[in-house]
């Protein structure tokens, strides 16, 4: 419970952050280059065009031996993993497709733009843009991670 009070924390300090529009990180184009409204390509960070509807939630992942936790609320969305990447952007409806664009704290671009694959009230898929690909998120209800992950060694 620790863990997702400091996560829900973090998600508020994020949040009061700047969205300062343009991502660098143009590595690969987005898969559909016909977007009506937004001006670029890639890792263009345009804002999403409507609220996040399914996406809306705190989901939870386990990946390269780390906790990965995605909380979208409305058209935000925060990252933070127990590494310490900490990430905010934002998450809707964009050219037909459900997408994710982030901007880490400290320079990562692993997760810099995510497109959903998938999504229902237990499960999101995300493919994320370049070397990090395919990432599958369990859904946390009620602020608690789900089971089965690995937090036993969170608090240290």
């Amino acid at each position: 419970m620790a863990l997702a009070a400091g996560l829900a924390g973090a998600l508020v300090l994020t949040g009061c952050s700047s969205d300062s529009g343009s991502d660098s990180g143009a590595g690969a184009a987005s898969p559909s280059a016909s977007a009506s409204g937004t001006a670029g390509t890639g890792g263009d960070s345009s804002t999403p065009s409507t609220a996040a509807g399914k996406l809306e939630g705190s989901w939870a992942a386990t990946t390269g031996g780390k906790v990965v936790a995605l909380v979208i609320t409305g058209k935000q969305a925060g990252l933070f993993t127990t590494g310490g990447t900490v990430c905010s952007g934002t998450a809707g409806d964009e050219a037909g497709m459900q997408m994710i664009h982030l901007k880490c704290t400290d320079g990562n671009k692993d997760r810099t733009t995510g497109m959903v694959d998938s999504v229902n009230s237990t499960t999101l898929k995300v493919t994320w843009s370049g070397k990090l690909g395919k990432e599958s998120y369990t859904k946390a209800e009620g602020g608690q991670l789900p089971s089965g992950l690995p937090t036993a060694s969170l608090g240290s």
